[in-house]
């Protein structure tokens, strides 16, 4: 990840910090981000890595907001079975999964994110493919763990 970081570093963008190996990364940014931010740093990775990827952006307390609204931190007894899709733009008309078919996994869509509860875990969905076609923008998903670890690092 020290070659994701450098990225972020050559970029001008400072107190840099990635978490684990999924592109997961913290930086500060002076004045704020310029709205082709994602573009350039989509572009800066390609270059430096050879890794083609999207990337999604948002500011420490949109990232927040987004895990303070998760409606199922009551129901979500494992972490790493909780995931939270955080997307760049929701579709005007979402049509959700029959809850019914999704049993015993939950799905509740924010303003921001979908929240997913999936007790047997994330490779065992019931969410179909098709739902996640709805989205024409960025979508990356964050398993709870993770989310409470970025937010650790947002504090720092």
């Amino acid at each position: 990840m020290s070659d994701l970081a450098a990225v972020f570093a050559d970029l001008g963008f400072g107190d840099v910090a990635t978490l684990l190996r999924s592109g997961n990364v913290v930086f500060s940014s002076h004045p704020g981000l310029a709205s082709d931010a994602p573009a350039s740093i989509e572009a800066a990775v390609l270059a430096a890595t050879g890794v083609q990827s999207s990337v999604l952006v948002l500011a420490a307390a949109d990232f927040a907001a987004i895990a303070e609204a998760n409606p199922l931190r009551a129901v979500a007894t494992d972490g790493s079975k909780s995931f939270v899709t955080f997307v760049s733009s929701m579709p005007e008309s979402l049509e959700l999964p029959d809850e019914a078919g999704l049993a015993p996994e939950i799905l509740v869509a924010g303003e921001r994110a979908i929240y997913q509860w999936m007790p047997n875990g994330s490779q065992k969905t019931r969410v179909p493919q098709s739902f996640w076609k709805q989205f024409d923008g960025t979508l990356t998903a964050r398993n709870w763990n993770t989310v409470t670890k970025l937010i650790g690092l947002l504090a720092d």
